[in-house]
């Protein structure tokens, strides 16, 4: 009897949430066949079967909370694997039945396991091998199989639009079903039982990643003393060398110049002068590190992420924007491994795409400094004392945790941020 184990995640990750189950019990499992999805606080990862035989067990629930090394399964060695006698047992000629009888303890296996076997044989087995990540996670929040989900996909493909048309129909039919069993002349509910009984609300359960961040941005804000300043950038400079650049930077690069290779550039060279920021506190010693892994904040379908561009400080601007755009599709695809997500000294998030005029960014513990940019407006702005121009600016924030970053420091490397932006041509200097 062999068992399936939550094996080793990454070393801050102790336990995850179950998500699926891929195989149910009953089913026959090859080596290497992926078995289970577990969630974690990061990303989700498929847990993969050590040996072939047929699972005859499961010790955890669609939504259970378990701890690496905990056994969560049980696998039946090949050798006495009794799957194959469920198919032999509905294949015997029906003169074969007496046989069954005596041998009662061989019936209660075949009993035992084929029910369970039949189950996803019967058209859901396949529905999980080609459901998208999507509909699947969108059918797990709201209580929906997803071999009741009908699919208008030529090869039978059930994607999140399917999950969420089958769950309107549903809830049409509820309402429907609910006003045709109303009495004729119903008795008047109280004011408060009226005003949340006839109210549509939908129920979802928190992700786990939704919940850790919840979790882990509450506890910044309860530990750090978190502190925001602001200062805004003039753009035009920047704008006019992206113009200038931005058609031979594609061509020699094959990768767009964006905003966030100059943000990323200013902010390791502010690093540089202003240390603390790039630091974090371990008990009563500070950890000044001597290396810019600068996260970059990315939506992502299931909450936000902040995977890290590595050793930025020896990048190029096209290997910046080389590594934010391949990160950013990990991200969307939902394929980050945990490395791409650990190790970041400071964070970059970037509200304006939203189109965020101004946001106070919450510290990505234990980092001590987030820098955040904003949308680009143009803005009427004095020149001089005779003169006003409408010039792109964009508002940027830095909250910073004040334990250890004065305010000096913090305001200082705001303006040295704001500095180099307005001379990009100066980042290039930049050792």
């Amino acid at each position: 009897m062999g068992e399936i184990k939550v094996p080793e995640l990454a070393e801050s990750i102790s336990e995850g949430t179950v998500a699926q189950w891929l195989k149910q019990v009953g089913d026959f499992v090859e080596k290497g066949d992926y078995i289970v999805e577990l969630e974690t606080d990061k990303v989700n990862v498929e847990i993969t079967a050590e040996d072939s035989g047929v699972l005859t067990e499961l010790l955890a629930g669609e939504g259970d909370t378990v701890q690496v090394g905990e056994t969560i399964a049980r696998l039946e060695a090949k050798e006495g694997a009794s799957a194959p006698a469920a198919p032999k047992a509905e294949e015997q000629p029906a003169e074969e039945a007496p046989k069954q009888e005596a041998a009662p303890a061989q019936q209660k296996t075949v009993e035992e396991v084929a029910p369970a076997a039949e189950a996803p044989q019967q058209g859901n087995q396949k529905q999980w091998l080609i459901a998208s990540p999507a509909a699947r996670k969108a059918a797990r929040e709201r209580g929906i199989k997803l071999d009741q989900v009908p699919t208008t996909d030529p090869l039978g493909r059930v994607r999140k639009h399917d999950i969420d048309s089958y769950a309107d129909q549903k809830s049409n039919e509820q309402k429907q079903q609910a006003q045709a069993s109303k009495p004729a002349n119903p008795v008047s509910p109280s004011p408060a039982a009226s005003e949340n009984s006839d109210k549509p609300v939908e129920r979802e359960r928190m992700s786990r990643r939704r919940q850790t961040i919840a979790k882990r941005l509450v506890e910044v804000q309860q530990t750090a003393a978190m502190l925001t300043t602001f200062n805004e950038v003039d753009m035009t400079a920047v704008m006019a060398l992206r113009k200038r650049r931005k058609d031979k930077f594609f061509e020699q690069h094959d990768v767009r110049l964006g905003f966030m290779s100059f943000f990323t550039k200013a902010v390791v060279a502010a690093l540089k002068k202003y240390p603390l920021l790039n630091a974090e506190i371990q008990g009563n010693e500070l950890l000044i590190k001597k290396f810019y892994d600068i996260g970059i904040a990315v939506s992502a379908p299931d909450g936000l992420v902040v995977p890290v561009v590595r050793d930025a400080d020896r990048k190029t601007f096209a290997g910046i924007e080389g590594s934010i755009v391949d990160l950013a599709k990990k991200a969307r695809d939902n394929k980050l491994s945990l490395k791409d997500l650990q190790g970041g000294t400071f964070t970059i998030t970037n509200g304006g795409v939203f189109g965020s005029l101004m946001s106070t960014p919450i510290l990505n513990g234990p980092q001590v400094g987030i820098l955040g940019m904003h949308k680009v407006q143009l803005r009427p702005v004095a020149i001089d004392e005779e003169r006003i121009e409408n010039r792109p600016m964009m508002y940027i924030a830095l909250s910073y945790d004040h334990r250890i970053v004065d305010g000096k420091e913090a305001v200082s490397f705001l303006a040295t941020v704001k500095e180099l932006l307005e001379d990009p041509e100066s980042l290039l200097l930049e050792g």
